[in-house]
């Protein structure tokens, strides 16, 4: 007898379906009101089976779907030059702001879905220092202290094939 489905599920597991709710309705294969229907039943989840009833009549995600923890496209964990890449996105914000991330995600982020999220990750973070700094007319740009070390510590998230996560950012770039 099968009781895997009668097992609870954790957030962890909660995230990736919610995710494919929201790529179903992008493509538009649920309305509205119907994706917010979803989303709350997999919030409110309680074990395996209702989870999995949630998106049972939708298509398989495709691979680099599947992949939500940070792995490459195959499912597969990142290699050892998708981690020194993704570390190098991080990293090279410091002296070039946006810039040197966006060119990783726009050439490397075409092989390797790992370097392109971190890649976006630190592009998303350096827009917002940008228009903190803007908007506060200069004053912001005391927080590119703090810059330099969240690079460094998701430079090294990135070395162990970890995926990294800035707070408090706008994520303009997906």
């Amino acid at each position: 007898m099968d009781t895997s489905g009668d097992l609870r599920v954790s957030d962890a597991e909660r995230e990736p379906v919610i995710q494919r709710l929201q790529d179903a309705y992008a493509e538009g294969r649920l309305d509205e009101d119907e994706f917010d229907m979803r989303v709350q039943l997999a919030i409110t989840a309680r074990t395996r089976r209702d989870l999995g009833a949630v998106t049972q009549d939708l298509v398989p995600a495709p691979a680099r779907l599947v992949a939500w923890d940070g792995g490459s496209p195959t499912g597969g964990p990142p290699t050892g030059e998708d981690r020194m890449l993704a570390a190098a996105a991080h990293a090279v914000a410091v002296p070039t702001l946006f810039v040197g991330p966006l060119v990783l995600m726009l050439l490397s982020g075409k092989r390797s879905e790992y370097v392109r999220r971190q890649a976006a990750e630190a592009v998303n973070f350096q827009l917002t220092l940008l228009l903190v700094t803007i908007v506060t007319l200069g004053i912001g740009g005391v927080v590119y202290a703090v810059a330099w070390v969240l690079a460094a510590v998701a430079a090294v998230f990135a070395l162990t094939g970890q995926t990294f996560r800035y707070p408090w950012i706008l994520r303009l770039v997906k």
